[in-house]
C-alpha cells in the first residue's frame, strides 16, 4: 500500500488520541493521527514524523500522521495501514496459492472480521503435517492486529488493554469448532525486530486467550513489513514467542 503524498513533520505535542502539534516548515499545525492507540513510547517531542496530505477540502486538518522514526528505525503508525497491506498480500496469492474471494469486514457472531476468504482448492502455503498442500476448498476467517510497539527487540501487542482484541480471539475459537479455518495475523509495522510475543504484562487476558486459540487449532502467524516514507508491505515472517506470561505455559 503507498501513499499519495507525504510531508515531513516535527511532532510536538498530542492533545488527544485523534490529535497531533506538529511543525511542519516553520509552522506549527494540528494534524489527524490515524492511530488512537497509546504509542507513548513514538510519539516524543521532536521526533521526526510522515504526514499525508489530505484530498478532502475543507476539513479542519490538513493531514494526516502516519509513520514516524524510533531512533534509526522508520515505524508506520496509521492503524488502517495493515489491512490495505494485507488485502494486498492476500490478492497476490501470497497465503493462500488459489483464492476465489476475498471479502474484508465479515460479521461472524458479534464479531466483525477483517477478512473472510474463500479458497477454490489449492489450500495453503504452509500445508499440511507431511508438507502437502490441501486440495480441498476452504472458508477462513482472518483477523488482522497491527503492531507498533518495539522493546529491546521485541514486537508486542497490544500496547493497551483491548477487550475488543479478546473478544475476537475468542470468537475465532468458536468458528474454528464450527468448521471455518481460522487465523489472527500479527502485522509488525517495521523492519528489524527479533520476534513478536503477547504483550502478556499489559493485558494477560490477551495473553491467555490467544494461548488458548492456538491449542484450539487457530493460525497465529507474525509478519514484519518494508516501511518507507510513502508505505508499507508484508516481508517475512517472525518468530513469535509464548513469553513469560502466558498463564503457566512455557
Amino acid at each position: 500500500m503507498e501513499y499519495k503524498s507525504i510531508t515531513k513533520g516535527l511532532f510536538l505535542a498530542r492533545p488527544n488520541r485523534f490529535i497531533a502539534d506538529v511543525q511542519i516548515g516553520g509552522k506549527v499545525r494540528q494534524v489527524h493521527v490515524k492511530n488512537t492507540g497509546r504509542c507513548r513510547e513514538l510519539l516524543v517531542h521532536g521526533a521526526e514524523v510522515f504526514l499525508e496530505k489530505s484530498d478532502r477540502p475543507g476539513r479542519k486538518t490538513g493531514y494526516d500522521l502516519v509513520a514516524v522514526k524510533k531512533g534509526g528505525r522508520l515505524i508506520n503508525m496509521d492503524s488502517t495501514a495493515p489491512n490495505q497491506a494485507v488485502g494486498e498480500w492476500l490478492a497476490d496469492g501470497r497465503l493462500f496459492p488459489c483464492v476465489a474471494e476475498i471479502r474484508p469486514e465479515t460479521t461472524y457472531g458479534s464479531s466483525r472480521f477483517d477478512f473472510y476468504i474463500r479458497t477454490a482448492g489449492g489450500g495453503d502455503r504452509q500445508g499440511d503435517k507431511t508438507g502437502r498442500e490441501s486440495k480441498a476448498e476452504k472458508q477462513i476467517l482472518m483477523e488482522v492486529k497491527g503492531v507498533t510497539l518495539e522493546q529491546g527487540g521485541a514486537a508486542l501487542f497490544p500496547d493497551a488493554p483491548s477487550e475488543r482484541a479478546v473478544k475476537h480471539v475468542r470468537e475465532l475459537i468458536q468458528a474454528k469448532k464450527e468448521g471455518y479455518e481460522t487465523y489472527v495475523l500479527f502485522v509488525i509495522q517495521m523492519t528489524g525486530v527479533s520476534y513478536f510475543m503477547p504483550n502478556g504484562e499489559t493485558h494477560p487476558a490477551f495473553c491467555q486467550a490467544l494461548w488458548e486459540a492456538a491449542d484450539s487449532g487457530v493460525h497465529i502467524l507474525a509478519y514484519d513489513c518494508k516501511v518507507w516514507e510513502s508505505g508499507m508491505r508484508l516481508r517475512s515472517p517472525v518468530e513469535i514467542r509464548r513469553g513469560p506470561f502466558s498463564a503457566g505455559r512455557p
